[in-house]
């Protein structure tokens, strides 16, 4: 590999530079800079070979020519660029075919296909499918993988387009990424990666075959990129379905299955959301006929009861001031709730266990099915610091490492202090948002129950001081959580590097878990205070429990925390979502126009293909690590805490919908063409997924349990309602709300930092939530029989409930394979045409070799 900055090399060239071919043996560098022939272009915009129109560049690299700079009045700086074309011989695709175990077609697939259960549907589903006329169906073949020495037995008819374009650009990264460029003594450097992270080349990318929106002139060009854009990416294409094919052939497998899932994904969340709207509109409809929030806004009831107050300043205000959040409450907290929580859990496990079975299928179309037996290769960075020996326990063959057993121990060791550091970090801040809420709150209190506050007229009614408090600390745990976001990316990204890991997967999967971990902790911490924390310790009227003995601990709305939580899902998701928009739309689209602007003022001449995919922007190191991140904390919000939100599934319905068109946008407009890569599943987000469908039981079960008010109000219609508790002749929930209020005496109020509560002179007793004795009972504001009923009732609720869920999971993960029996039938048909096609032929010549003999001898 050429460095144009480095005087002494040692390098094997595989490749074809520019327009020269090279040998394929060591090549001792003479100590001047050495420069490859130079050749002007062409001016074919479109093409994608070298000026012969023969050899297919494969790869570009491009550096600047320091002695070449130019800088206009403009004020934008055009670097003098120069590209270094790759191209991989034949002979050369063959060898790292065999090396990276490239499956390639032997022979076309004479199984029958399944009929399709839509095909009685044809004339309607055929608009929902890329039109076919530009986008065929492949053709389908038995594959193995490749053997240069048995090349004759595969399916070559055209040597050129026998290996894709993508697995070409595959090969020349594999060649370059390993490629040494300098050695001192024992120190060797290698890698384009090292040379790109030091500036000696600006990029390193394959080419895109034409532009996104015009065809390309030449005859022989696919016009991938263009079809991709017309059938996929433009936002008229929403509705339809993604060409997988055509993205696995032009972008890689990796990218490929990522677009499968999220499709995937999507589809299934189109029940979710039609079960969760429907939850809605049924909680929307019967809120003015529900019992318990007729008597919250009646003036004879609810208008009657004087609630406690809820700060050490503030002052006493009437139950039916809280008549619209009552009347909210009811929309999320119904029996259909119950319902809805029920069936997501059914539902994640369905979409678990018919996702393996979709990737199944994958697997095989796409030849990956033996991917992960291969042995993975070393990163180049793992490589490059190897300078102990130590003795390999499999193999018994000494290789080098980067560390010792030691060392290993401390990098581990520093990676899990900073992560626990940072999550510290993050509950730190969610004590501060608390502290925030609980200060806020008697702000809120005492000027929004102000009799005297006219400014604030028209909107006391609707906004409580619950609500606001809720609603800002909402707004601030977002904002805190996104600054959060952007400071540990940096840190977890180097703590990874720090830890070197030996491959990719083991890259990917360590720094996945770190990322998840934190951003479990920062997305769904506030989540889980309000849901099982807040209103859960605060004590009675005239006995509060205080927060770092100072600040009184918040209470619910009478009618619980659950609406709060709901707002608190609404505001994170929704800003969440569009942000994440912007930053993948916008961001990406002004930095290209600022480049274009830059380069226009110095040049309007007709420039190369490669030098039109250099103005665009370069893919992420870490691929698409970010999309999945963003779909597994979104799936999080749907599944943890579906019960309070059931419209959580039809708000990632529309973001998903939305997200799978910006992200086609994106990359086939905006960024160069990734390298492609191999992918057999989504990886380490697999069994994280699982993991939040084990846990997303216990915090719906828990959520219907101690934040709704359900299970007090089952309680009371089925016992206390009725003799001997109550003095109804049949089940009923009137009376529930005086039930569900204990009583206290103004007279056990006790001043607090020498302030008073005013109390009105006829006022005697105030109510607050909660199931205690009242006063002048031998065992006063001690917990009642009612408390503990409510309290035996959540824990059966929660012990049944999961036990039910979790064993219909079982039962369904049991009864679905996870690999379709036809699949199956395939797979051990290829594996026989496979033996019998590459292997028996060996035995053939053998045989034929020994005949010969014996007919000589």
């Amino acid at each position: 590999m050429v460095n144009p900055h480095s005087p002494n090399q040692s390098i094997y060239l595989v490749l074809v530079n520019h327009d020269h071919i090279t040998s394929f043996h060591p090549v001792d560098l003479p100590s001047e800079p050495c420069f490859s022939p130079q050749v002007e272009f062409n001016d074919k915009p479109d093409s994608l070979f070298f000026n012969d129109g023969v050899r297919r560049i494969d790869f570009v690299l491009a550096y600047e020519d320091e002695d070449k700079k130019e800088y206009e009045k403009s004020g934008c700086p055009y670097e003098k660029l120069m590209f270094l074309k790759v191209h991989m011989p034949w002979d050369v695709l063959c060898t790292y075919a065999e090396v990276l175990h490239i499956k390639l077609p032997i022979q076309p697939n004479d199984m029958p296909a399944r009929p399709s259960p839509l095909r009685f549907f044809s004339c309607i589903t055929k608009h929902f499918y890329p039109d076919e006329k530009l986008i065929s169906k492949e053709s389908e073949f038995f594959t193995a993988p490749f053997e240069k020495h048995r090349q004759d037995l595969f399916c070559i008819k055209d040597k050129d387009l026998f290996f894709t374009p993508s697995m070409r650009s595959r090969m020349a990264y594999y060649i370059l990424s390993r490629a040494p460029y300098d050695i001192r003594g024992n120190i060797k450097k290698f890698g384009i990666t090292k040379l790109l992270d030091s500036g000696v080349y600006k990029a390193a990318y394959p080419i895109h075959d034409c532009r996104f929106n015009v065809k390309s002139q030449e005859p022989e060009c696919p016009n991938e990129r263009y079809l991709l854009y017309e059938e996929w990416g433009h936002p008229k294409s929403f509705y339809k379905i993604q060409p997988l094919d055509l993205i696995r052939n032009y972008y890689g497998e990796k990218v490929g299955i990522y677009f499968a899932w999220l499709g995937f994904y999507t589809r299934m969340l189109t029940w979710a959301a039609v079960v969760g709207i429907g939850c809605f509109i049924y909680g929307y409809y019967t809120r003015d006929t529900s019992t318990w929030s007729k008597e919250v806004c009646d003036p004879d009831i609810g208008g009657k009861i004087v609630m406690c107050p809820q700060c050490d300043t503030c002052q006493y205000w009437t139950l039916n001031s809280t008549c619209n959040t009552s009347k909210n409450l009811c929309i999320f907290d119904n029996f259909g709730t119950l319902v809805f929580a029920v069936f997501m859990s059914v539902w994640v496990t369905l979409f678990l266990e018919f996702w393996k079975r979709y990737q199944a299928e994958l697997e095989y179309e796409w030849d990956t099915v033996e991917f992960l037996e291969q042995e993975e290769p070393p990163r180049p960075e793992y490589e490059a610091k190897c300078i102990y020996e130590r003795k390999n326990p499999i193999t018994g063959v000494k290789e080098k490492v980067p560390y010792t057993a030691c060392g290993r121990c401390v990098r581990v060791s520093i990676g899990m202090t900073t992560v626990l550091f940072w999550i510290m970090l993050i509950l730190a801040s969610v004590v501060a948002i608390t502290v925030y809420r609980l200060a806020v709150f008697f702000t809120f209190s005492r000027e929004l129950r102000n009799t005297n506050l006219t400014i604030a007229e028209p909107i006391k009614e609707y906004v409580t001081p619950q609500m606001a408090t809720s609603v800002t600390a909402s707004l601030i745990s977002f904002v805190v959580i996104m600054i959060l976001n952007i400071l540990y990316e940096r840190v977890a990204i180097w703590i990874t590097d720090f830890e070197l890991p030996r491959t990719k997967t083991d890259y990917e999967n360590s720094l996945t878990l770190k990322m998840f971990l934190f951003q479990f902790v920062n997305y769904y911490s506030s989540c889980f205070y309000i849901a099982f924390a807040k209103g859960k310790a605060v004590g009675y009227p005239g006995k509060p429990v205080y927060l770092l003995g100072k600040y009184r601990n918040e209470e619910c709305d009478p009618g619980g925390c659950l609406i709060e939580l709901t707002t608190q899902l609404a505001i994170i998701m929704g800003g969440k979502a569009i942000w994440n928009n912007i930053q993948e739309v916008l961001i990406p689209w002004l930095k290209n126009l600022i480049y274009r602007h830059c380069v226009h003022a110095t040049s309007e001449k007709v420039i190369p293909r490669w030098e039109q995919d250099y103005q665009l922007q370069p893919s992420s190191k870490l691929g698409l690590f970010y999309e999945y991140l963003e779909m597994a904390i979104q799936f999080g919000f749907v599944t943890l805490f579906v019960a309070s939100f059931p419209l959580a599934p039809a708000l990632a319905l529309l973001n998903n919908v939305i997200e799978i068109r910006v992200d086609a946008w994106k990359i086939t407009t905006q960024f160069r063409r990734d390298v492609p890569e191999k992918a057999q599943h989504i990886g380490a987000w697999q069994p994280i997924l699982q993991g939040i469908t084990i846990l997303a039981v216990v915090t719906n079960a828990m959520i219907i349990a101690f934040t709704s008010d359900m299970i007090p109000r089952l309680v009371y219609y089925w016992s206390f309602s009725v003799y001997p508790y109550g003095n109804n002749t049949e089940n009923t929930m009137k009376g529930y709300i005086n039930s569900s209020l204990s009583v206290f005496s103004t007279n056990d109020f006790h001043p607090v930092d020498d302030e008073y509560i005013y109390t009105p002179p006829n006022l005697t007793t105030c109510r607050y939530r909660d199931y205690r004795f009242p006063p002048g009972h031998r065992k006063q504001y001690e917990h009642n029989m009612f408390y503990w009923h409510v309290i035996a009732a959540k824990m059966a609720f929660i012990i049944v409930v999961e036990h039910i869920v979790y064993f219909t999971k079982f039962i369904l993960a049991y009864i679905i394979p996870d690999v379709p029996y036809a699949v199956k039938e395939q797979i051990k048909r290829e594996k026989y045409l496979t033996q019998v096609i590459l292997h028996e032929t060996n035995l053939k010549l053998v045989s034929k070799r020994a005949k010969a003999t014996e007919t000589e001898s």
